[in-house]
């Protein structure tokens, strides 16, 4: 298995011997309400734009909002990308006209190969549920969890209840808004959902170098760091490793079988 981290929520993914692209945000700007609102631009260029990719066998999108679903990025990938993406993110990538979209539900299954993509339920954006995903090498038993916001424990205690976890994918460090509280889970959070799911290896995402601006983007609340969470991980007693590649680094990890 092996992972490439882009920036914020995009990552390349490379299992099963498939390459999967998860969450691609690969050109600035970032705008959430037409840029009066939210605009984030990345402070260092990513490691790749849309066409310096390498070839990529399937699309990976967790949620419709636009730091998962970039349409910028979306309009310059190829139409004919396999993708799977939540019910809400379908609506974008079918206006954008690509011609192979697989929406999941709560708990149902893509397969490509000798990969099998779990969609678990994820954030609720907007009154709408959101999707998390859980991967698996079908040849191998290597698994991938990939949660980019936050979920209940009834959800984690489900995800492990589905088997081992070899990586969790998941936010460290929190984001708070006004009035809605903490949209992305924190270091306390965090350390929750690992204790449920019990991962050989953590690995945080939703991370990036980015600069805010709008007129919300004053109001946007880190909340913890990375060193709190990896504090409190070795302070656990869990045996799970924490491993953060930088930008454009990619982690070749290997795993015994099941």
């Amino acid at each position: 298995m092996k992972l490439t981290r882009i920036d914020l929520n995009s990552w390349i993914v490379e299992m099963a011997g498939q390459t999967l692209l998860i969450d691609p945000w690969l050109v600035d700007p970032l705008v959430f309400g037409a840029g009066w609102l939210i605009e984030l631009r990345h402070v260092t260029p990513p490691a790749f734009t849309p066409e310096t990719l390498p070839p990529v066998d399937l699309l990976l999108i967790s949620q419709a909002q636009p730091d998962h679903c970039h349409r910028p990025t979306l309009e310059r990938l190829p139409r004919t990308l396999p993708a799977v993406v939540s019910p809400a993110a379908a609506r974008v990538l079918r206006e954008l006209q690509f011609s192979s979209v697989h929406a999941l539900a709560n708990f149902e299954q893509f397969r490509l190969g000798n990969l099998r993509v779990t969609a678990v339920p994820g954030a609720e954006v907007q009154f709408e549920q959101e999707n998390g995903y859980l991967l698996c090498d079908e040849g191998t038993g290597e698994t991938l969890y990939y949660e980019p916001h936050q979920s209940t424990p009834e959800i984690q205690r489900q995800v492990a209840g589905l088997g081992s976890v070899n990586v969790l994918m998941m936010p460290v460090v929190g984001l708070q808004l006004p009035l809605l509280g903490e949209v992305v889970m924190g270091p306390q959070s965090a350390l929750a959902m690992a204790r449920t799911i019990q991962p050989d290896t953590i690995v945080p995402t939703t991370l990036g170098e980015v600069q805010a601006g709008g007129i919300a983007g004053q109001w946007l609340k880190p909340v913890g760091s990375v060193e709190e969470f990896s504090d409190k991980l070795a302070t656990s007693g869990l045996a799970s490793r924490f491993l953060r590649p930088a930008p454009g680094q990619t982690l070749e990890l290997v795993f015994s079988r099941h």
